[in-house]
């Protein structure tokens, strides 16, 4: 498993909408785990379900109730490995985007990244009644953001080779580059291997990279950007 340590852009502004949704995740995800009674609430009250989502039936209901757990269920996570992994991204992508939106450009972004991607993944999965939770559908529209606008930054890369976890600059083509592909030949697998089940919303990170090249494209400002990467 490569890591991403960080990138070779630098920003010139704070980027406080990133590191307002870094505070968010970490700290709703402290809550979950201070109290298991919490926790459970707050994914079964907050976790997105592709049945209810997708049945106008269920929205009536619940009163529209499926349109909040789109932007709230991104904020939730299961596991230390699972919030942290997105973390690392997040903090390693997401401030350089911001740069280029700007601070409520960028928070619209995010949001529109993690509501595309749960619809991805109601519609790859329409009769499963399983509560998902994870950032990960927005973060990989800051991914694919990315990839848009800093095609030739160089990534330092955790990359395991035996025994050994050298460092190593790789092009932030090849590297999300890599990345969208596995997620793609995950997301495939159940159309070759029918028996497969899947635990990953893989089409929740394969259309929330392909919304955030976008709507990265879509949201920048019409000026030029400096520092675009090399």
């Amino acid at each position: 498993m490569v890591l991403p340590l960080r990138d070779s852009p630098r920003v010139r502004n704070r980027p406080w909408v990133n590191w307002a949704l870094l505070a968010a995740n970490i700290g709703i995800f402290l809550l979950e785990v201070g109290s298991p009674a919490v926790g459970e609430w707050l994914v079964e009250t907050f976790a997105l379900r592709p049945t209810e989502l997708l049945s106008l039936p269920a929205w009536a209901a619940l009163g529209g109730w499926p349109l909040v757990t789109l932007f709230a269920s991104p904020f939730l996570h299961g596991s230390w490995g699972h919030v942290l992994g997105n973390m690392l991204y997040l903090w390693v992508f997401g401030d350089n985007i911001e740069e280029r939106l700007g601070h409520r450009r960028y928070l619209v972004f995010y949001l529109l990244c993690a509501a595309l991607s749960g619809i991805a993944h109601a519609v790859a999965n329409p009769t499963s009644d399983v509560p998902t939770i994870g950032a990960s559908g927005a973060v990989a529209g800051v991914l694919g953001g990315y990839i848009f606008s800093y095609p030739r930054a160089r990534i330092l890369t955790l990359v395991p080779v035996g025994y050994l976890v050298p460092a190593v600059r790789v092009p932030a083509w090849i590297f999300l580059g890599l990345w969208f592909l596995v997620q793609l030949a995950s997301g495939l697998a159940p159309i070759w291997l029918h028996d497969l089940v899947q635990n990953v919303a893989f089409w929740a990170h394969i259309n929330g990279f392909l919304s955030g090249v976008a709507l990265a494209q879509i949201l920048a400002p019409r000026r030029p950007v400096e520092n675009r990467g090399g």
